[in-house]
């Protein structure tokens, strides 16, 4: 490809989409940028029918552009499909195909690595999409290895990423890419955007008790929550469920899925993250509050949880009732 063509950027427009993923492309890519005084993007919307494409909530967008400049672009990037449970369209399966054999650089942002799944470029390779669709992307693509916790993954010419605001984090990353840090963290600043947020999808799941088939495993369970803060063992959780504890872990994991321990340490860390959105209490009383003998294991186990340490969750998570959070810090 050519440096001109290497510099176009298309994203694909469907009928029924969301216009929220479209216009963070057209915000990263398609904004005129010339304070940066680096050769900039130059961004097509593109349709699989040329014409007019209607969005969600009764509006409409227009373009001339169809699926073969879609194809002849340097970087191809599919916001969320509309339906998840269609395939795409055999003309869009082909675009792509013929974009990555070119050697463009193929991007999804949430639902659209179904597009990519369906057309094969996504086997054998680990990938991600929004949490909630990704047992069904597994279901559907048994060759993709789908890693549902983090925000975005680069494959280098096959970049995935999480839930349409993840899509934020996977542009930043490609202009950090083309144009350094420097570059990225300018653009990051006019979007009033991190240039680089640490963790991952875990932050953002919700996360309900399980529920369980078995009235006395449900009853333990809520009598845990409760007691967090105590010391809590498989001998006592299976005498409030009037079990042995043999019976009660293979009872347990049937239930739930895991283990009472896994479990146990994944509702002491969710139940420290209100403390540290809106306190200011000190990391080591919180860990002691929540039922962790030390800092230290409080600090392993929410890193296992949550792709990020306790104080950079705070940082990004903090009430804005603080005349301290970043809504009133000043912005350079």
């Amino acid at each position: 490809m050519t440096q001109r063509a290497d510099r176009v950027v298309a994203v694909l427009a469907y009928e029924g989409m969301s216009a929220f993923e479209t216009g963070i492309v057209t915000e990263v890519f398609g904004l005129p940028r010339p304070e940066l005084r680096v050769p900039w993007y130059e961004l097509t919307i593109c349709a699989e029918h040329p014409g007019s494409v209607r969005v969600l909530g009764g509006a409409s967008l227009h373009t001339p552009h169809g699926l073969d400049v879609l194809a002849a672009a340097g970087t191809v990037i599919v916001p969320g499909v509309p339906d998840v449970t269609t395939e795409a369209g055999p003309e869009v399966v082909a675009a792509l195909r013929q974009a990555y054999g070119r050697g463009s650089r193929i991007v999804s942002i949430c639902s659209g690595a179904f597009a990519l799944a369906a057309a094969g470029l996504l086997d054998g390779m680990r990938v991600t999409t929004h949490w909630r669709y990704a047992d069904l992307l597994r279901r559907r693509y048994p060759g993709v290895e789908v890693d549902p916790g983090v925000l975005y993954v680069d494959h280098g010419r096959i970049l995935t990423s999480a839930g349409s605001a993840a899509g934020i984090d996977l542009c930043l990353h490609l202009v950090r890419q083309d144009h350094g840090a420097a570059i990225a963290n300018a653009v990051a600043r006019r979007l009033v955007a991190a240039p680089h947020r640490e963790g991952g999808q875990a932050q953002f799941i919700e996360n309900p008790v399980p529920a369980p088939g078995d009235d006395r495993i449900a009853q333990s369970m809520t009598w845990a929550l409760a007691n967090l803060g105590r010391p809590l063992t498989i001998g006592l959780l299976a005498q409030r469920a009037h079990m042995s504890p043999r019976t009660y872990l293979r009872h347990f994991a049937r239930c739930s899925g895991t283990s009472p321990f896994r479990w146990l340490v994944e509702q002491r860390v969710r139940a420290s993250l209100t403390l540290l959105e809106t306190t200011d209490t000190p990391i080591e009383a919180i860990a002691a509050g929540v039922g962790f003998d030390t800092a230290t294991t409080y600090r392993h186990h929410f890193g296992r949880v949550m792709r990020t340490s306790p104080s950079a969750y705070r940082r990004a998570f903090r009430s804005c009732s603080d005349d301290r959070t970043p809504a009133t810090r000043k912005i350079d």
